[in-house]
C-alpha cells in the first residue's frame, strides 16, 4: 500500500453528493420513496452491463432509462413525462454531506493533488463543489465520458492516471461504493472506502487500504 500517494481521486454520486433528498422526489410524482435507491441500482447496474459488453452510454441517459423502468406501472400524480423531469432535476440541486468541506480543505492544505473521477458527467460535478465552495481545492474533475469506459473498468482509472500524469500506484481512490474500490484495487490504485452508514464490507470484494467513516477521518489518516 502506497502510504504517500500524490494523487487523491475521489467518486462524486454518494462519496461527495448526499443523494438522500432524491428520495423526497419520488414522492412528490406519487410513487414510493424507497423506488430512489433502487432507481441509482438500476442505472448502475446497467451502466455495468454496457462496459461488460464493451458499449458505453452517458450517465444521464441511463439515468432517464432507468427512472421510466422503474416507475412502469406506479400510480404517478403526473404524466411519465413530467415525472422523469421532476426527479432528474432533483439530481442536480444535490449538495455534499456536510464533512465534505472540511475534509476536502484539510487534505489540499496537506499539500494533496486532488482531483474526481465520475461515471457522471463533469458539469453535475462542477455545480456541486462550486455550490459548495470547494471548487478550487481540486486541480481537475474528471469523467468516464471522456476515458469512454466505465468505472469499475481498469480503463476508466487508468484515464485518471494519464490525465493526471502520474501511475495507478501513486493514486488513492476515495469511495464509498465498494464495487468502485474493488475496481482501482485492480487496477493497482491505493484505495479509501468511506463507509458513512457502518454496513459490512463484501466479503467478495478486493479489501480496501484505507477505512474511514467520513472525509474528516480520511483526512486525519492522510495528513
Amino acid at each position: 500500500m502506497n502510504t504517500s500517494p500524490s494523487v487523491i481521486v475521489f467518486d462524486v454520486n454518494e462519496t461527495l453528493s448526499d443523494m438522500s433528498p432524491m428520495a423526497q422526489r419520488f414522492e412528490d410524482v406519487g410513487a414510493p420513496a424507497q423506488l430512489a435507491k433502487l432507481w441509482f441500482a438500476t442505472l448502475l447496474r446497467d451502466g455495468f452491463a454496457l462496459t461488460a459488453a464493451g458499449a458505453s452510454h452517458p450517465f444521464a441517459e441511463l439515468a432517464v432509462d432507468a427512472l421510466r423502468t422503474v416507475l412502469y406501472g406506479v400510480d404517478l400524480e403526473r404524466d411519465t413525462d413530467a415525472a422523469v423531469d421532476h426527479v432528474m432535476s432533483g439530481f442536480t440541486e444535490l449538495t455534499v454531506h456536510p464533512d465534505v468541506p472540511d475534509g476536502i480543505r484539510t487534505l489540499r492544505a496537506s499539500g494533496q493533488r486532488l482531483v474526481t473521477l465520475t461515471n457522471g458527467s463533469t458539469q453535475v460535478s462542477e455545480r456541486l463543489l462550486t455550490d459548495a465552495g470547494i471548487r478550487g481545492q481540486f486541480e481537475a474533475l474528471l469523467s468516464v465520458e471522456d476515458a469512454g469506459i466505465w468505472k469499475p473498468a481498469r480503463g476508466a482509472y487508468e484515464y485518471a492516471a494519464r490525465t493526471c500524469g502520474t501511475k495507478p500506484a501513486d493514486m488513492v481512490l476515495v469511495a464509498v461504493h465498494p464495487w468502485d474500490i474493488d475496481g482501482a484495487a485492480r487496477a493497482g490504485l491505493t484505495t479509501a472506502w468511506i463507509d458513512r452508514s457502518g454496513s459490512p464490507y463484501p466479503a467478495s470484494f478486493t479489501p480496501p487500504s484505507l477505512r474511514a467513516s467520513d472525509l474528516t477521518d480520511l483526512a486525519a489518516q492522510l495528513t
